[in-house]
């Protein structure tokens, strides 16, 4: 068999279903070409056998070319009254059959023309053939309601099929969404703990790095100054633990007893942070411009990461061995600058990018903010940080806004 011919012919698991079908449809068909005007029932003339097996013998393509079949068992059921067989609704089987399965697979509109069609030259054709007395009515009106009635129950049936399938679909659609959403949120997380294991250890580890190049420099010509520098190694060194561990406790489930409680650092603990750059040898002079505000605890650890990262990156790339953190505080905004007037040396330009400003930047859209960074004309590096404040509950002094101006010039020229 040719692969044109198999794919006309129905599904192979089907065989049973469509044998069960045509054979009934061909004894029924078979049943009403017996069927005389009196009601009683003769042997079968040939032209029955005929008209069963030419409207049987198409069925098998009524799911994939239903409306050339429906056109055929119309055609056999048109040639009944001129061979001399008495149109009835049994005759007509292999029509009415045909007739739910063009409903399945065409548009309802369509589908009601062409039965409207169907039913009409059916009736016609006994009317030309045929004299009909007022006791033939019924047997018309079944004869074209039959073909419409089963057009109706393969629509309904299609209907309620593609119902299933829509619900079907937007339930999976819903559970796509959701393992979308689980990915994400979990994305999201991951991000965050490598964002907060960055600032808390990156800050830790560079200061420990220049304690132990201090000490390994005083050596030998001033032991009392390596020793005080192998001290604040050792602090640096603990620090850098209790802060990885507290970080790794963000990854401990709810209610986890031996989760960390200390709260999260915020600009409270600028002057121990910038005490801490001291000792590695950074000079950083603090600035505050403005009336000082409390923040929410998320803006001002924020704030306090910021500026960690930014002083760490100056102290790692900068060159320098001085800068300057300015806060200026309005009513609506806070303003964090970083500045040094160092160059990175050429090892330092060869440098991989790290994920510092990336975390920055992260950081600062999180609540709302902006944050630019980029080198200064006059030499150094800017790290410019505008963070929206909520509304104040009490009506802040004037101070604020002299300084706006200057903060606007200042975040300009780091852009």
């Amino acid at each position: 068999m040719t692969a044109p011919l198999r794919s006309l012919l129905p599904p192979r698991r089907s065989w049973w279903q469509e044998g069960a079908i045509i054979a009934t449809a061909f004894a029924l068909c078979l049943l009403g070409g017996v069927i005389q005007v009196d009601d009683t029932l003769s042997a079968p003339p040939v032209a029955a056998y005929v008209i069963a097996l030419a409207s049987c013998a198409v069925l098998p393509w009524r799911h994939r070319s239903p409306v050339a079949v429906m056109v055929a068992t119309t055609v056999c059921g048109l040639l009944v009254a001129p061979l001399g067989l008495l149109l009835t609704p049994f005759i007509v089987a292999p029509a009415v059959i045909t007739a739910y399965a063009l409903a399945v697979h065409v548009q309802w509109r369509p589908t009601l023309t062409l039965l409207l069609i169907c039913a009409a030259l059916l009736v016609a054709s006994t009317v030309l053939f045929e004299s009909l007395s007022w006791q033939d009515a019924s047997r018309m009106g079944a004869v074209a309601a039959f073909p419409l009635m089963a057009g109706v129950l393969g629509r309904s049936g299609q209907n309620r099929r593609d119902y299933l399938a829509a619900v079907e679909e937007r339930a999976r659609r819903a559970e796509e969404s959701r393992e979308s959403e689980a990915h994400r949120r979990v994305a999201e997380e991951r991000v965050r703990i490598a964002r907060e294991l960055h600032d808390a250890v990156a800050h830790q580890i560079t200061l420990a790095s220049a304690q132990a190049t201090v000490a390994d420099h005083f050596f030998d010509t001033r032991p009392e100054k390596a020793r005080e520098s192998v001290r604040q190694l050792v602090e640096t060194t603990g620090n850098a633990l209790d802060d990885l561990r507290a970080t790794v406790g963000l990854l401990r489930q709810t209610g986890d007893g031996s989760a960390p409680t200390e709260p999260a650092p915020g600009l409270s603990g600028l002057p121990g942070l910038v005490d801490s750059f001291s000792r590695a040898g950074l000079e950083v002079a603090v600035d505050q411009e403005g009336t000082v505000r409390a923040l929410p605890p998320g803006l001002d650890l924020t704030a306090y990461r910021i500026i960690q990262e930014a002083l760490t990156n100056v102290s790692k790339h900068a060159g320098t061995g001085s800068a300057r953190v300015g806060l200026a505080w309005t009513r609506d905004r806070l303003t964090i600058t970083v500045v040094d007037d160092g160059s990175a040396n050429a090892g330092n330009q060869e440098r991989a990018p790290g994920y510092g400003l990336i975390g920055m930047r992260e950081r600062a859209a999180a609540v709302g903010g902006q944050l630019s960074a980029g080198r200064r004309p006059e030499g150094g590096f800017l790290v410019s940080t505008r963070l929206p404040l909520p509304p104040a509950k009490e009506p802040t002094s004037d101070t604020g806004h002299n300084s706006d101006t200057g903060d606007d010039d200042e975040g300009e020229q780091g852009r």
